[in-house]
């Protein structure tokens, strides 16, 4: 059988969580992260820089192989929770606490761009392994990764630089 179990057991499963919580989550951030306020006037060369890293750091885990036998994967995994757990506190704040100094702080504004670094090396040093040739796949993944995140970071400073 082409599908084995070692194909289901992939990096894109650790999106999932993060899927959910966006898609569930989305609306009830302050006002400034709705797509018509987020998405409005920003610079080609953030929004394209920003959705063609978002592509490729969204798709790779899919063809990562997932194992939590050695040390280092261990290690991984406890970053991404960590990780997670961080970005999540971020966005929560941002829900419940909208007019608060964090919230309207640059760094609280911003967190929920800059913190996903630390669950995208999670995925990274996890998902060492693919399913076809990648040279230094968690190096490799942990830069595009963070190719990512200064262009995702530099689209919210935008939109908080046209705050009120």
């Amino acid at each position: 059988m082409f599908l084995q179990k070692k194909h289901l057991l992939n990096g894109f499963l650790l999106l999932i969580p993060i899927f959910i919580w966006n898609i569930a989550l989305y609306k009830h951030l302050p006002k400034a992260f709705s797509a018509e306020v987020f998405w409005k006037d920003i610079p080609p060369i953030i929004s394209y820089g920003e959705n063609i890293f978002r592509i490729l750091v969204f798709a790779l885990p899919a063809f990562m192989m997932l194992s939590f036998k050695s040390s280092k994967k261990k290690r991984g995994l406890l970053i991404y929770l960590v990780g997670i757990c961080i970005y999540f506190l971020s966005w929560l704040l941002l829900i419940l606490y909208p007019e608060s100094s964090w919230s309207n702080s640059l760094v609280g504004f911003t967190a929920p761009a800059f913190t996903t670094i630390i669950w995208f090396i999670g995925i990274g040093v996890m998902g060492n392994k693919a399913y076809f040739k990648i040279p230094k796949l968690t190096a490799t993944y942990i830069v595009l990764s963070l190719i990512f995140v200064v262009f995702h970071t530099l689209h919210t400073y935008v939109v908080y630089t046209r705050l009120d």
